[in-house]
């Protein structure tokens, strides 16, 4: 495809709106990452086994996939401003009632959040690589690190809170947030729907692509990785011993603070690195750090393994939004509902079958290959240019 169809022209500032983006990903960050250190937490006081804490990664990015679907119809007939305070709004609504009651309670809060997250993560991301001056890689990741400081300050306020007992009141804080971010940003100058002028959009030929493909394969399984490896590395080392029973819930702190300090140097890294260089490297090294995690046994071992996975997986995601923003044009909002909707089932489905295998095998490292599988897979994907 030699160029973006319906190219949308960047401003060259919208500064406040770019700032309420970032902000917003802040506890978009925490609640994508919350069920990873509140997982031992849960299982604890809903008794669950592993396949049932499983099913809440499950429940979470299937709703997160039913909100991306109606995000893509809203961003393309309403524009950016409904879907970004939608998001904001459910995520405040599911974050407040998940410890309330039973399990059956907190998978309907799971669902309420996620929906909302389904709605927040394609809008920035779209809306960011659109009005973004500069590199849109540059721009996208910058996004992100905001995310990856929210996931980290999500491991450290929820071992915090969990130690004073105060649990409830970190989950109502963060409800409160996303009401007054939502309260504050409704009148900003959000980019309005785009009528196209030209033939609708041509799907089958748009799926006679190869490049559409290969992107449907990394929107799948580069976030279920990510997600599979952020949401089980904490258990995974809790089963280590006593030692491992007192840092595994600072673990995903560990593994989010890598991804945020890689994402932070994305311009730096960009400036002499080509794109597709940085994506190879980046899924060599990530492959890697997941096999040495299945090799370690040692809390050492863990801990190193998971700072090399979260540093090599930072750019690889803001990098890939920034090629399909590119490579689509203003198009990439309604072609982006297929494609944040894979990057729901991803995380779905693989944190998912990490929990099947382990209780299958009685072995959570044989279910962590789930993530090195995906890994090596989007590896051979990037070894060819496209």
């Amino acid at each position: 495809m030699a160029s973006p169809p319906h190219e949308h022209p960047r401003p060259r500032s919208n500064r406040p709106l770019i700032l309420a983006a970032q902000i917003a990903f802040l506890p978009t960050g925490i609640l994508t990452t919350l069920l990873s250190p509140m997982l031992s937490i849960l299982i604890a006081r809903w008794a669950l086994n592993d396949t049932q804490a499983g099913s809440l990664f499950l429940v979470q990015f299937l709703a997160s996939l039913t909100g991306v679907q109606l995000s893509g119809i809203l961003l393309a007939r309403m524009g950016f401003r409904p879907a970004f305070l939608s998001g904001l709004l459910l995520m405040a609504g599911g974050v407040a009632t998940l410890y309330l009651g039973s399990a059956g309670l907190g998978m309907i809060s799971v669902a309420v959040y996620g929906l909302g997250l389904g709605f927040i993560i394609p809008t920035c991301n779209l809306m960011i690589a659109e009005i973004a001056p500069g590199s849109r890689a540059a721009a996208v990741s910058l996004l992100n690190l905001y995310w990856g400081v929210g996931a980290v300050l999500c491991s450290l306020l929820v071992a915090w809170a969990n130690r004073h007992h105060w649990i409830p009141v970190f989950l109502a804080a963060v409800s409160v947030f996303l009401v007054l971010l939502a309260a504050s940003v409704r009148k900003l100058p959000f980019p309005p729907a785009v009528k196209s002028t030209g033939s609708p959009l041509a799907w089958r030929k748009i799926c006679k692509d190869p490049t559409i493909w290969l992107f449907a394969a990394v929107f799948f399984l580069y976030p279920g990785a990510e997600t599979a490896m952020g949401g089980w590395i904490g258990s995974y080392v809790e089963r280590m011993g006593s030692r491992g029973a007192a840092m595994g819930p600072m673990m995903p702190a560990f593994f989010w603070s890598a991804l945020m300090l890689g994402r932070a140097s994305a311009g730096l890294i960009l400036k002499y690195l080509p794109e597709r260089r940085v994506l190879q490297l980046g899924f060599a090294a990530a492959t890697a750090g997941i096999g040495l995690t299945l090799w370690s046994s040692t809390l050492v071992g863990a801990a190193a393994s998971t700072l090399v996975t979260g540093l090599s997986f930072a750019t690889l995601y803001p990098i890939t939004v920034a090629r399909f923003s590119h490579r689509f044009g203003v198009a990439a909002r309604s072609i982006g509902s297929l494609m944040f909707s894979l990057a729901s089932v991803g995380p779905a489905v693989l944190p998912w079958m990490v929990g099947v295998i382990s209780k299958a095998t009685g072995n959570l490292r044989t279910g962590l290959a789930v993530p090195f599988a995906a890994t090596a897979i989007l590896l051979l994907i990037h070894i060819q240019d496209w």
